[in-house]
C-alpha cells in the first residue's frame, strides 16, 4: 500500500487529505499500474468510511486525474503530449476527456469514422465559396432565416426526392449545425425529466449523452442483424409508452446492421398504433457498396419520422451542415429551440453548400469516396480473414465505414483495446456503445475511414500479433490477458 496515511487529528477533512495524497502520487508518477483500489477495499485498509473515499475520487475525477468506467473500476488518466483530439469522432470527445479513448498521433487510427483530409473536395467547395462571395457580396454574411437559407432547403427537398424517393416540402426542413445539434434541439423540445425514450442497444454514444443530459429514462432495445428486436420493442412499448424511438436504419453505428424493408414497415405501424415518433439518424445511407439503400423516412406517410441527416461526416467534418425534416406539429417548438441554441447556422456556408448541391458536386463526391472506401473495405475484409482462426466473428455489411467484431469469451474487449493502444493501434471497445453494463458485450469496432490502404494492412497485422502471443498456448487454445 502506498503512503496514504491520514491524520484524523487535524481540521483538514479526510477526503481532502486522501485527494491530496493521490494527486501527489499521480503527478509524480509514483503509482504502479493504472487501476486504483476499489472504494470498499481502500476504505477498509484505511479504516475510514466509504463516503470519504467516494468524495476523494469524485474530486480527483473533477480535476481530471482519474476516470471511472461503470462496472470496471477507477483508473488513472494518462496524459500523452502527443494526443491529438482532431481524430476524435463527433460525440466521443467526452470519452476522450474521460481517458477512455486517447489517440496518439503515431497510432493507426481504426477508431475514427471521419474521412482522411485528402478526400475532402477542397477545389470544388472553394469554387462554391468564391462564387457565393462574387454573387452575393456582404449579403452572404447576414443571418439567414432561423430554419435555414431557403434555396438550400429547396435543394435538399429535391435531393431527397431524386435520390431517396422521399417527399419532404422545403417548409418542413430545418438546417442545423451538424447532426449532433439536431439531436440536441429535438431533445430540448421533446424530453422532460423522466420521460421514457427507446434507443437501439448498442447505440451511438453521442445520442445517448444528449438524451441523458435531458434526464430521459433511456431504455435499450437489442439489435438483430435485420434491425431492432421487434418482439422486445412491442413488449416495452406497452409498458413504458415512449416519447420516441431513436434508430439508424442503414449501417447502424456501431453494429453496421441495416434494417429490412419488412422491419421498417413494422416500425411505422407501431409508431402509428401507439403514437410515438421515430428519430431516424442518417449519415451513411449514401455509402452502400451494393444495392441502393433508402431511409425509413421514404416510407413515412403519417409524419411519424423525424429524419436527421448530417453531411459533415463524409463531406468535411468541420463544415457543420445537417438538417432535420420535421412533423408539422413539432415545427414551431423545435424552431424555437434552434433559435435559442445559436440563432441560425452559418448563412455563408449554407449558400456555398446550396451551390455545391445545385452544381452536382455532391453526387460526384459521393461516387468518388464510394470507390475509395469500397477498396478499403475489401482490403480490410481480406486482412481480417486471418483473425477468424482466433474465433473472431463479424458480418459483412457491404457499406458504411466500419466493422463490428465479436470476440470469443476468452478475450476481453477492453483489455484488448488497452493492449492495442500500447502498440500504437487505436480501436473502440464495444462496451462504450451499450447503455446497460450488465449485458455481455464483448465486441470491438474497427473503422477504415481515417486510414490508408497500407495502414489497414499494418493495423490488422498488429492486431494479429497481439492475439497470436498472449492468447495462444502450446495446445492452440486461447487464454485471456493476464
Amino acid at each position: 500500500m502506498y503512503n496514504l496515511e491520514l491524520n484524523k487529528e487535524i481540521d483538514t477533512p479526510l477526503y481532502i487529505q486522501l485527494y491530496q495524497k493521490f494527486k501527489t502520487l499521480i503527478e509524480e508518477n509514483q503509482l504502479v499500474g493504472e487501476k486504483l483500489p476499489s472504494i470498499r477495499s481502500l476504505a477498509k485498509d484505511l479504516k475510514i468510511n466509504n463516503v470519504t473515499v467516494v468524495n476523494a475520487y469524485k474530486l480527483l475525477e473533477q480535476e481530471g486525474y482519474i476516470y471511472t468506467i461503470k462496472g470496471s473500476g477507477t483508473y488513472i488518466k494518462k496524459f500523452h503530449p502527443s494526443t491529438d483530439i482532431s481524430y476524435i469522432d463527433e460525440g466521443d470527445l467526452d470519452l476522450m476527456i474521460s481517458g477512455i479513448l486517447p489517440i496518439s498521433k503515431n497510432s493507426i487510427n481504426f477508431s475514427s469514422m471521419s474521412p482522411t483530409p485528402d478526400l475532402f473536395p477542397i477545389v470544388e467547395f472553394k469554387q462554391s465559396l468564391v462564387e457565393v462571395l462574387d454573387r452575393d457580396g456582404g449579403l452572404a454574411f447576414l443571418y439567414p432565416e432561423i430554419n435555414g437559407y431557403e434555396p438550400l432547403r429547396e435543394s435538399i427537398s429535391k435531393f431527397l426526392l431524386n435520390y431517396y424517393n422521399t417527399k419532404v416540402n422545403k417548409g418542413q426542413i430545418l438546417i442545423t449545425s451538424g447532426g449532433q445539434q439536431a439531436l440536441d434541439i429535438i431533445s430540448k423540445t421533446l424530453i422532460n425529466q423522466g420521460d421514457p425514450i427507446f434507443v437501439e442497444n448498442p447505440t451511438y454514444s453521442g445520442a445517448f449523452a444528449v438524451f441523458n443530459s435531458r434526464g430521459a429514462k433511456i431504455i435499450g432495445i437489442p439489435m438483430n442483424e435485420d434491425g431492432i428486436d421487434i418482439s422486445e420493442l412491442k413488449s416495452l412499448i406497452k409498458k413504458y409508452k415512449p416519447k420516441f424511438l431513436y434508430i439508424m436504419t442503414n449501417f447502424q453505428s456501431p453494429t453496421t446492421y441495416s434494417y429490412s424493408e419488412e422491419k421498417k414497415r413494422e416500425l411505422l405501424d407501431l409508431a402509428n398504433t401507439y403514437n410515438f415518433y421515430i428519430i431516424e439518424d442518417d449519415f451513411l445511407t449514401d455509402l452502400s457498396f451494393g444495392d441502393k439503400k433508402t431511409p425509413l423516412k421514404s416510407l413515412d406517410n403519417s409524419d411519424k419520422v423525424i429524419y436527421i441527416k448530417s453531411f459533415s461526416k463524409i463531406f468535411m467534418p468541420g463544415i457543420r451542415i445537417g438538417f432535420i425534416t420535421l412533423p408539422h406539429k413539432l415545427f414551431r417548438d423545435i424552431l424555437k429551440a434552434k433559435h435559442t441554441t445559436d440563432i441560425s447556422s452559418s448563412g455563408y456556408l449554407q449558400r456555398a453548400f446550396d451551390l455545391y448541391l445545385r452544381k452536382g458536386y455532391w453526387m460526384n463526391h459521393i461516387e468518388n469516396i464510394k470507390r475509395v472506401y469500397f477498396e478499403k473495405y475489401k482490403i480490410m475484409l481480406g486482412e481480417l480473414e486471418k483473425l477468424k482462426n482466433y474465433g473472431i466473428e463479424y458480418m459483412e455489411p457491404n457499406g458504411g465505414l466500419s466493422l463490428w467484431l465479436k470476440l470469443p469469451k476468452e478475450i476481453d474487449a477492453f483489455e484488448l483495446y488497452k493492449e492495442c493502444y500500447e502498440n500504437n493501434l487505436s480501436i473502440v471497445p464495444g462496451k462504450i456503445f451499450y447503455i446497460d453494463n450488465n449485458i455481455y458485450n464483448n465486441y470491438i469496432r474497427i473503422s477504415f475511414g481515417a486510414v490508408s490502404n497500407e495502414e489497414i494492412v499494418k493495423g490488422v497485422n498488429i492486431l494479429y500479433d497481439i492475439l497470436n502471443e498472449p492468447f495462444k498456448n502450446k495446445n492452440n487454445k486461447y487464454l485471456p490477458f493476464i
